[in-house]
């Protein structure tokens, strides 16, 4: 074991954190944070729908408009964002304005061909929310990596008269007229429908986690990356856009889809991620002083879903704990996948939820929709995760019992 342990620490964690710190992630992550606030708007908007549903007010409002102005538009957010961002990371801060205002031109002429097929007037499509983030990733990139190559161009000498943002001018119109003309290249004269293409390219990774081991696949391979101690935002350009179209598709009618964060949310990430609200209680009633003291930091934090604390204060690298956490990523998935899916039991959200620091069962509540079934199932949940953390969790609590006893002989 102790060979396992050292293999991650030394090989293992480098190399996904080295992954972890590539500027293309770095970007992504940045980028997906920014429109967040967004995102938590849109999941405001959607609960305001609440009591008009629940209580079939009639004359309640619908928020599904300012929901379009938030949510629906984080994609086309995220076309200005990422190579916005990518040149910050690339240190040509200059040429950041330039290479956002580009990616919203390729962005748009990409789409232009679904735009088209709508047949419809006005200022919408599905591209501008979820359905269009992986479109918003690859063109984002594609302006980033373009606007790069010509970071240092400039048609003029260092020691040119002229004003800078005469000289900023000129040097711009180079790196924007070529990503308008590949657009227009691509996309106009050859036909090709770069929007459709994309979608096609990515969308089996939403069939896939729909599936039941590739649901639990994600689920366990983010929680065991945790445990070490490595950040899951090193998956979330990948499980982000999934999980955003899901709940998407659900609010439309158009499927019910479990890998959607409201999903997450509403059912197996009970403290946060590994279902650690147990594991935070069990450490507050401990006989031991040290894991006593953390309970008392780690506790409340908890109870909002924030288990970093606890994960860096006791689990990574601890291969005690870091079992029962991943068994119960594994656990917490395949029972809320078993009830809603398979067993109809409890509800799969279809009300947009990201509010992900709300305590549970209130979260539960909200996402599903008031929903009394889907509340004991994930009482249930929190009853199970807790007893797989009990036995390991009481093996630490003897091994620091008896570090603290030969600390007190000494």
């Amino acid at each position: 074991m102790k060979k396992v342990l050292d293999w991650i620490e030394n090989n293992l964690t480098p190399a996904m954190n080295k992954i972890n710190h590539n500027v293309c992630i770095v970007t992504l992550k940045d980028s997906i944070n920014q429109v967040m606030p967004l995102i938590f708007l849109g999941s405001i908007f959607s609960m305001l729908t609440l009591p008009g549903s629940i209580f079939k007010w009639e004359w309640w409002p619908n928020f599904g408009v300012p929901q379009g102005w938030t949510m629906g538009m984080i994609s086309l957010m995220m076309s200005f964002l990422i190579p916005f961002n990518f040149m910050e990371k690339n240190r040509l801060r200059k040429s950041r304005i330039i290479a956002g205002i580009a990616g919203l031109i390729l962005y748009a002429i990409t789409i232009t061909p679904q735009l088209i097929a709508d047949n419809v007037p006005g200022f919408s499509h599905a591209a501008f929310g979820a359905g269009g983030m992986f479109i918003a990733i690859v063109t984002g990139m594609i302006t980033g990596y373009s606007l790069k190559m010509f970071g240092k161009f400039s048609f003029f000498k260092e020691d040119s008269n002229l004003p800078d943002f005469i000289r900023q001018w000129f040097d711009q119109m180079l790196p924007i007229g070529f990503i308008v003309i590949l657009g227009w290249v691509v996309v106009g004269v050859l036909g090709f429908d770069l929007y459709n293409a994309i979608l096609t390219v990515f969308k089996p990774l939403q069939g896939i986690a729909e599936t039941y081991w590739g649901f639990i696949a994600l689920i366990v391979i983010k929680g065991a990356l945790y445990s070490m101690g490595i950040s899951a935002w090193v998956l979330v350009p990948i499980t982000m856009p999934i999980m955003l179209a899901g709940i998407e598709a659900n609010i439309a009618g158009t499927a019910s889809n479990v890998f959607t964060s409201s999903f997450q949310y509403a059912y197996y990430t009970i403290g946060g991620g590994g279902c650690t609200l147990g594991l935070a209680f069990l450490l507050l009633k401990s006989k031991s002083k040290k894991l006593k003291s953390l309970g008392k930091v780690v506790v409340v934090p908890s109870i909002f879903n924030i288990n970093e604390p606890l994960v860096f204060g006791a689990v990574a690298y601890n291969i005690i704990l870091m079992i029962p956490m991943v068994l119960n990523c594994f656990i917490s998935a395949t029972l809320s996948y078993l009830f809603t899916r398979v067993i109809p039991f409890a509800a799969i959200p279809k009300i947009l939820f990201q509010l992900w620091y709300c305590p549970y069962p209130i979260c539960t509540w909200l996402a599903t929709g008031g929903s009394i079934s889907s509340i004991i199932l994930v009482i249930g949940i929190f009853v199970v995760t807790t007893l797989v953390w009990y036995p390991f969790f009481k093996i630490y609590e003897k091994q620091c019992l008896a570090e603290e006893k030969l600390e007190g002989e000494n």
